[in-house]
């Protein structure tokens, strides 16, 4: 057996399950905290899931502020009030609670209220110096994983372009991940975050930098949403389908959080960035384009995949096994609604060199398997439109 090169692996403490959400108060008690920041946003406190963090802190005895300033696809300058109201209120933790948005910007305010300066200039692989506070996070969607990923995605308003944050010091200390807090996502939404979650799995098994611990999670993921991504969106009131798909999430962010992603999601953050798009839907538009880009410098992952995914290659060569693959992801895509290509979500075909350009600088390129010039990308866009 082939000597392995070294891997680290983290991850937080995670509760799953139903009513998972009503444990903050106890975990925000036992890590210390007196007065916690809960970021969220309109949605979520609109559903309800607000209220229900709320009265458990009570119960506990800890005190609360809630900061729900945030966008879809957080702004720099929201992290930014997010932190200075951290300091004003004397906050000693933080409760992300929502989709990828408000647990993003949690991160980010959790970055900038013990190492001070900018959210921005934390872009890149460890550059957090100082700990953040203790981080609780709830996730009421089934997609991002920010829950327990060490990735914080923010964007610049300035440039149009989300910037990537990779450190282990912005981990959550504890992710209570319950599937009943899915139960009020639009279909659509279902669709968006179910893709994103796929795309995370897929890009994990095939990066340079996968092992054996990511490769199990990423697998399993895969398999989960390729069975219940469909009847979780047509049968929104099934919990079977909503608690596979959490899962899928889930094991999603342990994939891809230690293996890290690829040419997808650096192509998704500068086209997300540049025109304000759904990260779900960005990644979904690109996946067989990368995939057909990728193939050879991964066939045999790959091929695994269109397995895990239920194809039947065992007698298809290489370019039908290709094939098949992408017909899934393309079939799955259908299934979910999610139909648009660049030119239906707005985007120009003078815009591409300056996307290109953005995406060609994001981290998430360095583990891609197949190494990508400026020009590969554009021609990738290009497919894509």
């Amino acid at each position: 057996m082939a000597k392995q090169s070294l891997r680290k692996f983290v991850a937080p403490e995670v509760v799953f399950g139903a009513g998972a959400r009503n444990q903050a108060g106890k975990y925000a008690r036992n890590l210390g905290a007196k007065n916690v920041l809960i970021v969220s946003d309109p949605g979520v406190i609109a559903a309800g899931w607000l209220a229900e963090t709320v009265r458990s802190l009570e119960e506990n005895s800890v005190s609360h502020k809630v900061f729900s300033d945030v966008s879809p696809n957080p702004r720099s300058h929201e992290v930014m009030a997010g932190a200075e109201a951290y300091s004003a209120y004397g906050c000693d933790a933080i409760i992300g609670l929502g989709g990828g948005s408000p647990m993003d910007c949690a991160k980010g305010i959790g970055i900038v209220s013990t190492n001070g300066g900018n959210v921005l200039g934390f872009e890149g692989v460890d550059r957090i110096k100082v700990p953040c506070p203790p981080l609780i996070f709830i996730p009421t969607t089934a997609g991002t994983s920010s829950d327990v990923s060490q990735f914080s995605i923010i964007l610049n308003e300035n440039e149009l372009v989300k910037i990537a944050i990779i450190s282990k010091a912005i981990v959550p200390d504890i992710a209570l991940v319950d599937y009943e807090t899915t139960m009020t996502m639009s279909p659509y939404l279902t669709a968006c975050t179910g893709m994103d979650a796929l795309v995370h799995a897929i890009e994990a098994f095939v990066s340079a930098a996968n092992s054996s611990l990511t490769d199990l999670h990423a697998a399993e993921a895969i398999r989960l949403i390729s069975s219940n991504l469909k009847n979780a969106i047509a049968y929104p009131e099934n919990i079977e389908y909503k608690n596979a798909v959490m899962l899928a999430s889930l094991e999603a962010g342990f994939a891809f959080s230690n293996a890290i992603l690829g040419a997808v999601h650096s192509m998704a953050h500068s086209l997300g960035g540049f025109l304000d798009l759904a990260h779900g839907e960005c990644n979904a538009m690109l996946l067989e384009h990368v995939i057909d880009f990728n193939y050879e410098a991964a066939a045999e992952r790959y091929d695994e995949i269109a397995r895990l995914m239920g194809a039947q290659t065992e007698r298809l060569s290489g370019p039908g096994k290709k094939n098949a693959l992408l017909e899934k992801i393309k079939t799955l895509k259908r299934d979910a609604g999610i139909t648009k290509t660049l030119a239906g979500a707005g985007v120009k075909k003078s815009d591409i060199p300056t996307l290109a350009k953005k995406a060609h600088n994001d981290p998430c390129l360095l583990t891609n398997p197949r190494k990508a010039s400026a020009r590969d990308i554009e021609v990738i866009y290009e497919q894509a439109f």
